[in-house]
């Protein structure tokens, strides 16, 4: 678990690595610990605003074999899952604390996707509820600078601000419907 300076108590933050494999084994490690709600992160190289990804398919890419036909991340799954992460919510907040954001319904075929299929997978697999989200962050302006090209970006603290509204969305959202199931 990493804790840093900023982080408020009932967050866990994780770092997942870049590869298909070590990622599962690392998820089959972290899910268990039972979360109200999980919101992935990841970068978009290219966006000027904040993705919110509503659906995950069970697609396996290899971003190093372009052109060959990529199978499932799990043979027999569900071919999708779409989020019940509140993503229109999302939006809306975002919009409204001047942070450009906006729906998208394909998560990709690599790294990205597979966060997201396999945590709703895992979820789906067990029948427990569990709100999760995913989003792909713009690169930082510093990230723009360095890379020598042309390409949009965020400021950090509007990326800060923006993971802080997701965040508060997201929790305001599991405490309502952790209410609803009580009542």
């Amino acid at each position: 678990m990493l804790r840093s300076r900023g982080i408020p108590p009932g967050i866990t933050t994780r770092r997942y690595p870049v590869d298909l494999d070590k990622l599962s084994e690392r998820l089959d490690q972290d899910l268990p610990n039972r979360y109200d709600a999980i919101l992935h992160l990841g970068q978009a190289p290219g966006t000027s605003a904040i993705h919110l990804e509503s659906i995950a398919i069970n697609v396996a890419g290899v971003t190093q074999s372009p052109g060959l036909a990529f199978g499932p991340l799990i043979a027999g799954a569900p071919v999708a899952y779409q989020s019940r992460c509140p993503v229109g919510r999302m939006s809306a907040e975002l919009h409204a604390a001047g942070i450009p954001a906006s729906i998208s319904y394909h998560a990709g075929t690599y790294l990205c996707n597979a966060l997201m299929y396999l945590t709703h997978h895992w979820h789906a697999a067990r029948g427990t509820r569990c709100l999760i989200g995913f989003a792909h962050l713009p690169l930082t302006i510093e990230q723009t600078l360095r890379s020598h090209r042309e390409m949009p970006g965020l400021a950090k603290a509007d990326l800060a601000r923006g993971i802080e509204v997701m965040l508060g969305v997201l929790q305001a959202s599991a405490r309502e419907e952790i209410q609803s199931q009580i009542a």
